[in-house]
């Protein structure tokens, strides 16, 4: 696994969520094709790419009620730049048990700050940090109960 070909595949990965969410129509392998073949020339993992792309499509609404859950304020409009990013690394946190949790949350705040707003990346944060202390907190329970 090379670091940086991983990185670009979750920015590629990003942008075709991204478009899957703004076009609500687009067939999700007409996206990914286009967002590859534009992006031939970069080194990147397509196997991840694929992968966590497929599994946010397939999970969506179970990602979605997820991250509700630990946004502070019930009312909020999330921008969809920062909702692909939560997404992605809720999809990771929940499914790739092999990416260490710290490695997950600094690419999320390193995606915020390359294509969100400026305050993207304390927002990504704080709600990773809550999906991560929920998700100890119920392994730990389980545990418990063994």
């Amino acid at each position: 696994m090379n670091p940086s070909k991983r990185r670009k595949a979750r920015e590629l990965a990003i942008q075709a969520i991204y478009a899957w969410q703004i076009s609500k129509n687009i067939v999700i392998s007409e996206i990914t094709k286009y967002v590859v073949h534009h992006n031939k020339k970069c080194s990147l993992d397509i196997e991840y790419f694929n992968q966590v792309v497929s599994g946010v499509i397939k999970n969506v609404h179970y990602l979605d009620n997820i991250i509700k859950l630990h946004i502070s304020q019930t009312n909020i409009r999330i921008n969809p730049v920062e909702q692909s990013i939560l997404r992605l690394s809720a999809h990771e946190i929940i499914q790739r048990i092999d990416i260490p949790y710290k490695v997950i949350i600094n690419e999320g705040i390193e995606l915020a700050k390359i294509f969100g707003s400026s305050k993207s990346h304390k927002f990504v944060n704080g709600v990773l940090d809550k999906i991560i202390y929920e998700k100890n907190k119920i392994k730990t329970i389980q545990q418990y109960k063994k």
